[in-house]
């Protein structure tokens, strides 16, 4: 019997730590593992009587208490956390070089998002409203921070 409770008990402690660390946020793995603690701890009561029901429960608190002031020291985290960051910023847009009313081509298919060529110069682009195929004639409508907003030229 006291292998069916060391196995449910420890059974809910690795539940726990899943949800913790690998499926955070959908509540199930930690429910189940709770559940499954809670009934390793009572099978120990109800079999084994109060006295090792007692000692169950205080050996099942004593390893979550210990791996919660692991969990929540910095330096266990250190060794998990990413540590790579990122130093780019966005391409910022020349007023000089583009202003609205300036016409240029498609050089891929805007929708809404896609390449076009100005001055020789390929830019990112946003099409201000309708899908706007390769190869078109497209004019800038506006310029709001580093988006393009273009249309495109009916001919």
């Amino acid at each position: 019997m006291w292998t069916v409770i060391i196995i449910l008990i420890l059974v809910g402690i690795l539940m726990l730590l899943l949800e913790i660390l690998v499926i955070p946020g959908s509540g199930v793995a930690g429910i189940i593992g709770f559940a499954l603690m809670v009934a390793g701890i009572w099978l120990a009561y109800s079999r084994q009587g109060v006295t090792a029901g007692n000692i169950t429960l205080g050996i099942t608190l004593g390893v979550n208490l210990i791996g919660l002031i692991l969990a929540l020291r910095s330096k266990t985290w250190n060794k998990v956390m990413l540590k790579t960051q990122i130093n780019s910023k966005a391409k910022t847009i020349p007023l000089e070089e583009l202003k609205p009313g300036d016409k240029g081509r498609t050089v891929s298919r805007c929708a809404p998002m896609g390449k076009a060529l100005f001055n020789d110069r390929f830019y990112e682009v946003s099409a201000f409203s309708e899908f706007i195929d390769q190869e078109q004639d497209i004019e800038i409508v506006k310029i709001s921070g580093n988006k393009i907003f273009v249309k495109q030229i009916k001919k």
